[in-house]
């Protein structure tokens, strides 16, 4: 069973206005020693870029994607859509073994759909219930909401902005 990477949505949560490394590691949930690799690995391979800015309170360091970055994000998320898209409709039909199974194959993708916020879940729900599961056979608790602070699909990736930190645009 192949696993979808962390570097994806650490690269989707930069893509999507999460910039600096304190506001990634909190969305992500990912420690921060794994992060910096992750990072590393990212920058070298080209897909993000780290800015070093001066700000009032000494220097700002910000991650940006670029356009290659953006590009693997598009088609990761284009494929986990398709994955979604193939469950639905074997929900649909009614086969419960085959649900199981396609359930199965697409395992350690779904914290990655929830996280890109592809999946429908009153359907993923549903589907569980059909069956006669529960959520986190599958789903590690850490990969749930826990209030709508992670994730692409609520909380704080809803506005594409990072709020955080004193940065202050005085013009003159």
């Amino acid at each position: 069973m192949e696993e979808e990477p962390k570097d994806i949505i650490v690269l989707g949560a930069i893509k999507h206005g999460i910039k600096k490394f304190e506001k990634i590691q909190k969305t992500t949930q990912i420690e921060g020693d794994e992060l910096n690799k992750i990072l590393e690995q990212l920058e070298n391979r080209g897909l993000i870029e780290v800015v070093e800015r001066k700000g009032w309170l000494g220097k700002k360091i910000e991650m940006n994607v670029t356009e290659k970055g953006s590009k693997e994000v598009d088609e990761c998320i284009h494929r986990l859509q398709t994955r979604w898209n193939e469950m639905s409709q074997i929900y649909k039909t009614g086969d419960k073994e085959k649900m199981k199974q396609c359930m199965d194959e697409n395992k350690s993708f779904l914290p990655t759909m929830m996280f890109f916020g592809v999946m429908d879940m009153m359907m993923f729900s549903m589907m569980f219930s059909m069956m006669g599961m529960a959520m986190s056979d599958y789903v590690p608790a850490e990969s749930m909401s826990d209030g709508g602070d992670a994730g692409m699909d609520g909380g704080s990736m809803d506005g594409g902005t990072d709020d955080g930190g004193f940065d202050i645009d005085i013009g003159f």
